[in-house]
């Protein structure tokens, strides 16, 4: 868990993905899924059709940028980041269980703690 607002969450997950890879994980181990809007790449990838889009994921050479929607349609890495950032309650407690389900080594959430708390039931 990497506590922030929800404003904040797109930034903080950035900054955990270039921290994985500056680890040296590399960059097709990594899924990004966002609760609320779009990541910058996703949107951007998207304007050239879904196709081409899904293409690059079932390539796996690179990161990939999902909304936390398509996380069923998301084939599993060993590291998922999840940025809460906006959208209804519901994206983040149905998202949270498959991204970790996704997640073959880690799942790092990026958000407000008292609000996936509250939406999970839980304590993370």
């Amino acid at each position: 868990m990497i506590p922030s607002s929800v404003d904040g969450a797109l930034d903080a997950a950035e900054e955990a993905v270039d921290l994985l890879l500056d680890s040296g994980r590399a960059p097709s181990e990594v899924l990004v899924l966002t609760t609320g809007e779009q990541h910058p790449w996703a949107a951007h990838e998207l304007t050239f059709g879904e196709a081409s889009y899904w293409a690059q994921h079932d390539a796996g050479d690179d990161v990939f940028y999902a909304d936390a929607a398509a996380v069923g349609r998301a084939s599993a890495r060993p590291v998922v980041v999840v940025a809460v950032n906006g959208g209804p309650d519901t994206a983040a407690a149905t998202a949270l269980p498959l991204a970790l389900a996704r997640a073959g080594a880690l799942l790092i959430v990026c958000g407000d703690p008292q609000q996936i708390n509250a939406v999970l039931g839980a304590g993370v």
